[in-house]
């Protein structure tokens, strides 16, 4: 029998949320499963993505006119008539899990992506959160959290506990794969030599991913490691970045740092890298650590969210917002030296491989939507 989910979803930026929903679906195709997807703002990064995969997808736009949109929305539910709508990210949590009430739809998923409930963000956002957490005991079947950390800080927030599961991350590792050739031709690009150790980081200019924690580690870097090289990947991490330029410059080593900018070629850049890092004050279940990890990297990571729970013994992982500690964290992997190195990145792609694949994500979801549609408590 076939099950119509209907996925509703803030925006098609380049985020975590997006990701994870055009890998599910990608993940499912050929099943008893179809999805059609509603993105309540128009274009962004995914939408060529989304539309070349051939994923069925309706874009409206909130922000020009969020009363007839709204509208329209309740009206598509009401003629595609899914089994069940899955929203993702805060707003859509609100609006797709009102609008699919207000059609008749009871069979209702949100999606939870975040951990830091307690750090600055947009007024708005804190406004729907806290609508969120008051109707979360009326509007979703279930809740499905993103990690343990976010299930746990949103409890706090007066989110209905009994409705939530945990389901986290899984990785398209047909899709994480690099030539040695592509590795040595875009170091070669960079500037990097063969001997030159690599430590980059990957992930849009944000203040949540801390890149002035990233920086400010790698000017204490470059006294005691003389190889050391700084890779930045990233939309916003280019020379035109003035707030960056300038936290690069005060360390007085300008010259070992490369930054690209935002690519699309992320395999290919994670492996010119040695060492990555994560230099985030708050992440949910970072997608960046998994497909780092996937391509055999050992990574230093701060510890937020559950990047505990994704890494286990395979990395380093040190304090958030401490320049001093992510810096020995990746000195004790750089003193270890590159045999310590590959085997612990060897062992980080081994854990991705046997714990984290998109397979085990999509037989979750499915039970899931399984459990709501024949109204199942969890």
């Amino acid at each position: 029998m076939t099950r119509n989910i209907l996925h509703v979803i803030t925006g098609l930026e380049v985020g975590g949320a997006e990701m994870a929903l055009y890998r599910l679906i990608l993940e499912s195709l050929g099943s008893e499963y179809t999805h059609t997807v509603i993105a309540l703002t128009p274009e962004g990064g995914m939408y060529a993505r989304f539309l070349q995969a051939g994923i069925k997808l309706i874009v409206l736009d909130f922000r020009r006119a969020p009363f007839s949109n709204l509208v329209r929305l309740v009206r598509l539910m009401r003629s595609l008539r899914p089994d069940v709508v899955q929203t993702w990210l805060y707003h859509a949590d609100l609006l797709g899990g009102l609008a699919a009430r207000v059609a008749g739809v009871r069979n209702v998923i949100w999606g939870v992506r975040t951990t830091d409930v307690d750090g600055g963000c947009a007024r708005a956002t804190r406004w729907v959160r806290h609508l969120c957490a008051i109707l979360s005991r009326l509007v979703p079947h279930t809740i499905v959290c993103v990690a343990e950390a976010a299930r746990r800080s949103h409890s706090r927030i007066g989110y209905d506990a009994t409705r939530m599961v945990v389901v986290g991350n899984g990785f398209d590792l047909s899709k994480l794969t690099a030539s040695q050739t592509q590795r040595s031709e875009l170091r070669a690009q960079c500037g990097l030599g063969p001997h030159d150790i690599v430590l980059g980081t990957l992930g849009r200019f944000n203040l949540d991913k801390d890149h002035a924690n990233f920086v400010a580690a790698a000017g204490k870097l470059t006294a005691r490691h003389a190889r050391l090289r700084f890779l930045m990947v990233g939309k916003g991490l280019d020379p035109g970045n003035a707030d960056l330029a300038g936290w690069i410059a005060a360390t007085g080593h300008a010259d070992r740092f490369v930054l690209l900018g935002e690519r699309s070629d992320v395999a290919v850049c994670l492996s010119a890298m040695d060492i990555f890092c994560l230099s985030s004050r708050t992440e949910a279940f970072p997608n960046v650590v998994g497909e780092a990890m996937a391509m055999g990297l050992p990574c230093v990571a701060t510890d937020v969210g559950d990047v505990g729970v994704l890494m286990g013994d395979t990395g380093v992982i040190v304090p958030k917002a401490d320049p001093e500690a992510l810096a020995r964290g990746v000195t004790e992997l750089v003193e270890h030296g590159p045999q310590y190195c590959e085997g612990m990145g060897r062992r980080a792609r081994e854990r991705i491989h046997a714990v984290f694949t998109m397979a085990r994500v999509r037989e979750r979801f499915e039970g899931i939507y399984e459990q709501v549609i024949n109204g199942r408590k969890l």
